[in-house]
C-alpha cells in the first residue's frame, strides 16, 4: 500500500546555486550514457514525491501479485477496480481536495475579502508556525479553525474510501451476475448463484453509498461553518488545535502524568497528526491522514465481506490487516532498519549522512549533483562518472526495501492468503 518514507535533509541554496543545480542535473540525466543508470536515476527521482511513490509501490504491491494469482475473471477486474480507486483516495484525494478545492476554491471563498489572500497564502503552515509567525491574533485565529475546518471536510476521503468495497461487490454483480465469493474464487465449481444473497449485496451496497454520500456532504457543511465562525469561540479554536495535532496533545498529557519518552512523543507526533503537510507551500498527505485512510479502508472490506460469505471475511482478516501495518509502519521501519545496516556496514559513505538528532539522512536526487562535484575533485574523476555511481547507491538504498514490498507483501502474503482460502473451502466442504 505505501512504502518508503525517507527523512530528507534538505540544504539551504541561493537562487544561483538553484539554477545551476537544476541544469547540471538535467545535463547529468542527458549525458549519464547508459540505459539502466538513466532508469534508476527516473527511479530515485520518483521516490521523493510521497503521494507519487506510494501510489506506484501501492499498486505493484498489491495489485501486480493478484493480477498474477487471479482465479477468476471476476476476481480480476473487481481487484483491479478496487486497487487503482484505492491507491488515488490514498495518495491523491487528501492533497487534490485540500489543494484545489478547498485552498484556492471554497475556504478561500468563505473567507472575508481582506483576508482571502493571507488565509490562502498561510494555510499550508503549522499550528507552531502560524503561532509564532507576526500575524494578528484575530488572522492566527482564523488559520487555524479554516485548516481544522479543511480536515473535517475532508472527512469525505476515509468514508469514500469505506464504501469502495461496496461498491466492488455491486459492480462484480451487476457486470458479472456473480455476488457467491465461493464463484468469484472459482472455489465452486458448480457456480450457483442465491438470488436472495444477491439482492442482500445490492442492497447493502446502495444503502452504504448513499450513506457515504450523506456523511461527505454533512462533513463538507461542518468544515465551512468551522472555517467561516470558528475563530469568534475560544472552544472551537481549541478543538481545532486537538483535531490537528491530535498526538501532540496526547503527548503534553502523558508528560503531565510524569509518563515522558522521546521516541513515544515522536511517533505520536508522527502519525496521528492529522493536519496537512507542507510540501514545498503546498498541502501534501501526512502519515496521520494515512493511517485513518487505512484503517478505514480495513473496516470497509470486512463489512462488504459479510456480505458475501464467510470465506471472504476470513479472507479479508487474513491479509488486509498485515497489509494496513505495513501500509502505515512497516515500510518505514524496514526503510530505516536498512539504512542502519547499511551506515553500520560503512556503506555508501558519501550519501548516508548521520546527524546531530542520531538519525542516518539521504541527500535528495537535486543535491546528488553537488556531491558528485566534490567526489570527483577528491577523486580525480569526471563528475558525470561520480554522479552515476551516486545514483546507482541511491537506487539501492530505496530499491531494496521496494523489492521487499513487491515480493514479501504483494506475492508470498497473496499466495499465502489465496492457499488458506483455498484450504478453509475444502474443509468446510468436507464438514459438509
Amino acid at each position: 500500500m505505501k512504502i518508503n518514507i525517507s527523512t530528507v535533509k534538505k540544504q539551504d541554496l541561493t537562487n544561483t546555486d538553484k539554477n545551476t543545480k537544476k541544469s547540471s542535473n538535467c545535463d547529468f540525466h542527458g549525458s549519464l550514457g547508459s540505459k539502466g543508470v538513466q532508469f534508476l536515476d527516473t527511479f530515485v527521482k520518483s521516490q521523493e514525491n510521497l503521494s507519487s511513490t506510494r501510489f506506484i509501490q501501492d499498486t505493484a504491491t498489491n495489485w501486480l501479485p493478484k493480477s498474477v494469482l487471479s482465479r477468476s475473471k471476476a476476481d480480476f477486474w473487481e481487484f483491479t477496480m478496487l486497487e487503482f480507486l484505492e491507491s488515488g483516495l490514498f495518495y491523491y484525494a487528501a492533497p487534490f481536495f485540500g489543494e484545489h478545492l478547498y485552498r484556492k476554491g471554497l475556504f478561500k471563498a468563505i473567507q472575508p475579502e481582506k483576508y482571502k489572500d493571507t488565509i490562502s497564502n498561510n494555510i499550508c503552515k503549522s499550528v507552531k508556525e502560524i503561532k509564532a509567525s507576526n500575524l494578528d491574533n484575530a488572522v492566527k485565529n482564523r488559520l487555524i479553525t479554516t485548516k481544522a475546518g479543511m480536515l473535517t471536510a475532508c472527512l469525505a476521503i476515509p468514508t469514500l474510501e469505506y464504501v469502495l468495497s461496496f461498491a466492488k461487490n455491486l459492480f462484480t454483480l451487476k457486470v458479472f451476475k456473480v455476488s457467491d465469493f465461493n464463484n468469484i474464487a472459482n472455489l465452486n465449481k458448480e457456480k450457483k448463484e442465491d438470488k436472495e444473497q444477491q439482492q442482500k449485496v445490492e442492497n447493502n451496497a446502495k444503502k452504504e453509498l448513499k450513506k457515504a454520500g450523506v456523511i461527505s456532504l454533512a462533513g463538507i457543511a461542518a468544515g465551512a461553518a468551522l472555517a467561516a465562525g470558528g475563530h469568534k469561540n475560544k472552544a472551537a479554536i481549541k478543538l481545532s488545535e486537538i483535531m490537528l495535532e491530535p498526538g501532540k496533545h496526547l503527548s503534553k498529557l502523558l508528560q503531565k502524568n510524569g509518563k515522558e519518552c522521546s521516541k513515544l512523543e515522536k511517533f505520536l507526533n508522527d502519525y496521528l497528526k492529522l493536519d496537512f503537510e507542507n510540501s514545498n507551500g503546498k498541502l501534501a498527505l501526512s502519515k496521520g491522514q494515512l493511517a485513518v485512510i487505512c484503517t478505514t479502508g480495513l473496516f470497509g472490506y470486512s463489512n462488504a465481506a459479510k456480505d458475501r460469505g464467510k470465506l471472504d471475511f476470513y479472507e479479508v482478516w487474513t491479509r488486509v490487516p498485515l497489509v494496513v501495518l505495513y501500509t502505515i509502519f512497516g515500510s518505514a521501519v524496514f526503510d530505516e532498519g536498512f539504512k542502519k545496516i547499511l551506515a553500520k556496514k560503512g556503506k555508501f559513505p558519501e550519501l548516508m549522512k548521520k546527524g546531530s538528532d542520531g538519525q542516518i539522512y539521504i541527500p535528495n536526487r537535486s543535491e546528488i549533483s553537488d556531491i558528485a562535484k566534490e567526489c570527483a575533485l577528491k577523486n580525480n574523476s569526471s563528475v558525470n562518472k561520480e554522479y552515476a555511481k551516486l545514483i546507482k547507491q541511491k537506487a539501492v538504498i530505496t530499491g531494496v526495501p521496494y523489492a521487499f514490498s513487491i515480493v514479501v507483501m504483494g506475492f508470498v502474503l497473496s499466495a499465502i492468503t489465496r492457499l488458506w482460502t483455498k484450504y478453509r473451502y475444502n474443509h468446510q466442504s468436507e464438514k459438509q
